[in-house]
Order: C-alpha cells, then structure tokens, then sequence
C-alpha cells in the first residue's frame, strides 16, 4: 500500500527544494536505493531488448535522474528506459541494419546503434519544443482504448521476442511468428538456460504475493531476487567460459554469450559512450522513427506522470509542459553520450511511493547509486545471466497485456473491447504507427455509426453563458468524442481553473458522448476539486450508456417514461387529470368512453356505463406516486403501467395541461 500523508498543514506539504532536501534525506535516500535495486537489471535489460548496449539504459537513468529533478516539477515520477518503448527503438535499430548487442557486434550494428542515437536526439528537440508551447495537452487526442491496446500489443511483442531469451534460444521474425515458434523453442531450450529463466520467472509472479508475508523483507524487488538467485546459478553453470554438456543424448553449448556484456575494469563504463551518427537523418525512413520515438515516448511519459499524481498522497499536480520539456533535455543529452529515450516510469515511480519517498530527490538518489555501481563494479554484473533479465521482461510484458485488460475493457464497453482488439491486430500484424491508426479508425467507425454528425468529429459545438457570478454554464451540442476533446477541455478549464468559476457542462444536446471524454471528465473533476471548484456534469439523462460502467459511452435515444392507462368514472376525470399534473405528469390526455356490462341472460339487454380513459405520461423517477393515488381512489375503475420510449413530443414546457379529446 501506498504511503499515507503525514497530518501536517498544506504550507508542509513536501517540495523538492533545499528544505525538503534537508527535512527528507532520509525517507528519499532509503526509497531512492531500493529503486536503484529495481531499476539496475530492468536498464541493462530494456537496453540489451531495444538493440543498445548493456549500459545505454543505464547512462539513461542517470542522466534522467540528474537532470530532471532539477528541470521538472515532479516530485514522485523516476525518469529512465521504459519496456513499452523496446518495440519502437528496436524496429529502428533493425531499419537501419543493425542486430542488436546480445551476440557477436559487427560494425553494421554499432553503425545502426548511432543512427538511432541521431534519431533520439531529433525527436528529443521535438520534445523540447512540444513542452516550450506549452502544448502537453495534444497528448489527450488519443481514444483511451487505443492506447490501452497499443500498451497491450507492446506487451504481446515483448513476451514474443523475450521469451526464447530466457530458454537459451535466439529470436528472429516478427512477433506472430515468434509465437507461433514458442513450442518449438520449448522443445529446443538449452536445458542449463531454460532451468535458469523458468526459475526466473517463478520468481518474478510469484514474489508479490509471498513478500506480504515476510515483514520487513516486503520491500525487497523481485528483480533482486531473482539476481539473487540467477547468478549462483551461472556460476554453477560456469557460463563464463565455454564448453559442452549433453542432455539426453543432446549435446548443448554454454558459453559467456549467455551473460551480459560488461566493462572488465572500473570506470570502464566511460569506454561505452557513444555519439550520434547525424547523417542518419538525411534518409527519410529515419523520420518516421523520429515521429514515433516523439508522438509514443511523450504520450507515454504523460501518462505516467498523470497517473502517479493519482499515486501520490499528497495529491501533488505535475506541470506537464515543464515535465516534457525536462524529458526532452535529458533524452538530448542521452542521446549525446549513446543513451535510450526515457519516459516518467510508471512501475518504478509506484516503487517510489510506496517505499516512502517524499521528494524528487529520491529519482537523484537512485540516479547516484546507479552511477556509483556501474562505475565501479561493472565487472561484477558481468555474471548476470541474460536468461534472467528476459525473464524480468517477460513479466513485464505479461503486466501490459494482462487477461485483466481485455475483461476490464468488456466491462466498459462490447464496443471498447473491439477498438482495444482491433489495435493489438493491427500493430502485430504491421506496426505501431498503423495498428494505432487502425484503432482510431475503428473508433471513429463505431462513432458515426452511433449518430455522431461527420462535421462534429474534429470540431465542438460549444455555447459558453453565466449562471451567476460564481458559475458559467458550458453546454455542448452534437457530440463529445476523443477526436474533439481538446477544444472542450480548455474551453472548461479556461472557464473554470482560469476564470475561478463553477462550471456545469450541459451534455443533453449531444448525440454521443465516447469513454474517453467520460473517463477525461472524470479526471477533469478532481482537479477542479484539487482548485477548490467544482465541475458538474449535467444533461445524460436521455443518454443510454452501453454498460453499468461509470466510463462508459453514452448514446442518447428516444427518453423512456412511464405510462399509465386508467379508467375512470366519467366526470371525474377533469379532477384526477389534474392531480396528476400537480405530481409532475409530463402529459396528460383524457377520451371519453363507454362499458359495455355483463348480460345476465342471454335476452337483456348490455348495460352501457359512460366512462372516461385517462392515458398519464410521467418521467420513471415519479410514476410510482400517481400509480399509488389512482390505486387509492373509488373513481378508478382499471389502472395499468408500462414503460415507453418517447419517440416524438409535441410539449414546449416541462409539462403539458390537461387535453381532451371528443
């Protein structure tokens, strides 16, 4: 569980500034070392997995670690390599004819490691200027579901080319092939290897659920654990030189191939810095990479950095055009000197919080420690088996692609469900930019076939009145999806966090309203909470929503109401009519009619009882009271209720007076 807030006053809130430095040493130093312990195999592992060398995530940390605490505002977020961006990174280096470090290095693969280091740097400017326009918000055009399935797919991709990793096998083909090989690679595992990513991978789902029984040891990562373990098990193994073994009757080969390439000597980390090959740029696939590494790395670091604000205890904001911009100079200087791209780490950041930290300073400290450890003892991590951090990969891409995604998704919507699948098809099937765009068009798709008005799709509808001189009406009209959302959002928060107004957001005027924008309102609503204000969201009345979900999409139709039929004694039905409209009838019509009565024999003749039909249409919510009235009055001779979809009214008001017909 997260750490809950001290009961101190808000001016004693903790900042990261010279006092909080001082004040909270101690809670940022701890949790900074016990991120450091998670952060050490995840770098070399995200790096070794993206096509880099084994300390290009590493000397992302550090860097990320030194400078954006000091550039950004985010007290809580740990800065570094992320496992979501292997896919993109990789699929440069592989344009640009490299293979990757894991094996032997040829010079076509370090010339592909520098180009992508040009690619890095571009991308990285872009981010700097992205962030310097204050532009963070067009990081919350992307429908909801799409992301989520792109995350899933990055999941999907990671688990393919990780998983022969930790069996002692090489992974080469796109992802759907490699799973399609998995019980080939099963088959054909290296026996010594397999048995140490198998034990790693044991480790790693099982550690969470056993450190909530060990006390104080609750804290240890499971990646240090399974460091732990792994490299005895090398050692056992005698990975670091090369010979022969056989397993029935098959004869494998173990060799230091299957350990991490590391500097032999102190401060030989230095030897692995790198510098961009810039006339990379100049062919123009490079800058589609540039686009990705910019539009995916932003989105993502955003993200993350939104969602440990919701972490974090002390409800402290992020300024997300400061924090991209801090991003942006530190994947820069990364660049410069042989480093992945970074985004704000979500599992680190989470780690962070829940150790105890209170300031940015923890991400400083965790960057130190990092530095002090692979400038001194890189040839001890010399010994970790790469079994094992494919393993720690695994795990993570598990976390991406978890069967929870898929039921969570459901349980918003049938329709969610088909945008979040059809993303992951897509982006397995060709890439990311395509399976993304996939997505979206499948959202858009659902859309219009929901009534959204082609001409709304980029484009709100907004009238912006007072209510009074503490609150503004903002009522939309048409439609509010993913694809016109921006406007909508700094039309509120012009109108609300800027102008220090309530604002009420009247939705009853529009014909659908996506997951993405109710998931954004909802969002939208704590920070006018944070701010003292309050959002209100009106109008969804007439809005069916496709699931009991609170996120889910609403598509207005024909409003359900109650109708009551009653048959009255005539002349009484002027009365009753009107007691109805007092209880809030919506609409009231009165008929005369006649009863024919029961003959008792055969030659009389049918009595006629002169009556009156009174048909009642009421909203759900009041029916009930004029159902109990009319079952109580002696006037009434039937009473009977159904529910109906209002397809057309003629009332200009609330309610209608009584009409009579002849």
């Amino acid at each position: 569980m997260a750490q809950q807030p001290d009961p101190r006053p808000l001016s004693e809130i903790p900042r990261g500034n010279a006092a909080g430095f001082r004040r909270y040493f101690a809670q940022d130093i701890v949790s900074g070392f016990l991120v450091f312990l998670i952060a050490l195999p995840l770098c070399i592992a995200i790096s070794l997995a993206s096509g880099f060398p084994s300390l290009g995530g590493v000397f992302t940390a550090i860097i990320g670690a030194l400078l954006t605490t000091f550039l950004s505002n985010s007290e809580m977020t740990i800065k570094g390599p992320a496992a979501g961006l292997i896919v993109i990174v990789l699929g440069a280096v592989e344009q640009f004819g490299g293979r990757g470090f894991s094996g032997q290095i040829t010079p076509a693969d370090i010339d592909a490691y520098r180009s992508v280091l040009a690619v890095g740097a571009a991308a990285a400017v872009l981010q700097i200027a992205f962030g310097r326009l204050r532009a963070g918000i067009l990081g919350e055009f992307f429908p909801t579901s799409t992301v989520h399935g792109m995350l899933a797919a990055i999941g999907v991709i990671i688990i393919a080319k990780q998983f022969p990793v930790a069996l002692g096998e090489d992974a080469k083909g796109g992802p759907l092939a490699l799973l399609l090989q998995i019980p080939k690679f099963i088959v054909e595992a290296n026996p010594a290897i397999a048995t140490i990513g198998v034990a790693s991978l044991a480790i790693m789902f099982a550690w969470p659920t056993v450190r909530q029984h060990l006390g104080p040891l609750r804290k240890v990562p499971g990646q240090l654990i399974v460091l732990v373990v792994s490299i005895p098990m090398g050692l056992f193994f005698d990975l670091a030189h090369s010979h022969n073994y056989a397993v029935l009757g098959h004869t494998y080969q173990l060799s230091d191939k299957f350990l991490v390439k590391m500097p032999d000597r102190i401060f030989g980390m230095f030897e692995q810095v790198a510098f961009p090959k810039w006339d990379a740029l100049t062919q123009p696939f490079a800058w589609k990479w540039v686009g990705l590494f910019f539009v995916i790395g932003t989105l993502e670091s955003m993200l993350s950095a939104k969602a440990v604000d919701l972490l974090d205890p002390y409800r402290r904001r992020t300024d997300l055009d400061r924090d991209t911009t801090a991003v942006g100079v530190a994947n820069l200087v990364a660049a410069l000197v042989g480093g992945l791209p970074m985004i704000s780490e979500i599992v680190r950041s989470r780690a962070n919080i829940d150790n105890g930290a209170r300031t940015r300073f923890a991400n400083m400290w965790h960057g130190l420690f990092l530095l002090v450890c692979v400038a001194m003892i890189p040839m001890y991590l010399h010994y970790v088996p790469l079994a094992a951090l494919a393993a720690m990969l695994v795990y993570t891409g598990t976390r991406l692609a978890h069967p929870t995604e898929f039921i969570n998704l459901y349980r918003v919507g049938r329709e969610q469900l088909i945008v979040f699948v059809a993303t992951i098809i897509g982006v397995l099937a060709t890439d990311l930019l395509i399976g993304v765009l996939i997505g979206m068009v499948v959202e858009v798709a659902i859309q219009l076939l929901n009534g959204v008005p082609v001409t709304s799709l980029f484009r709100p509808y907004l009238d912006v009145e007072p209510i009074d001189e503490s609150t503004t009406l903002v009522r939309a009209h048409k439609s509010a999806i993913f694809s016109n959302w921006i406007p909508v959002r700094r039309a509120l928060e012009s109108e609300g966090l800027v102008n220090r107004q309530n604002v009420v957001l009247d939705l009853s005027e529009t014909r659908y309203v996506d997951h993405s924008v109710m998931e954004k309102l909802h969002a939208l609503q704590h920070d006018f909470e944070e701010d003292g204000l309050k959002l209100e969201i009106v109008g969804l009345d007439e809005h069916r929503p496709n699931s009991a979900h609170a996120g889910a999409s609403r598509r207005r139709v024909a409003p359900r109401m109650r109708r009551i039929t009653a048959t009255v004694i005539a002349g009484c039905e002027q009365e009753l009519a009107q007691k109805m409209l007092d209880l809030g009838a919506v609409h009231c019509l009165a008929t005369p009619c006649e009863a024919l009565c029961r003959r008792v024999a055969p030659e009389d003749e049918p009595e006629v009882r002169p009556l009156a039909r009174l048909e009642i249409l009421a909203l759900l919510d009041g029916a009930s009271t004029m159902l109990q009235t009319l079952k109580r009055e002696p006037t009434c001779v039937v009473v009977c209720a159904d529910v109906v979809e209002v397809a057309l009214s003629l009332t200009t008001g609330a309610r209608t007076e009584l009409v009579t017909t002849a």
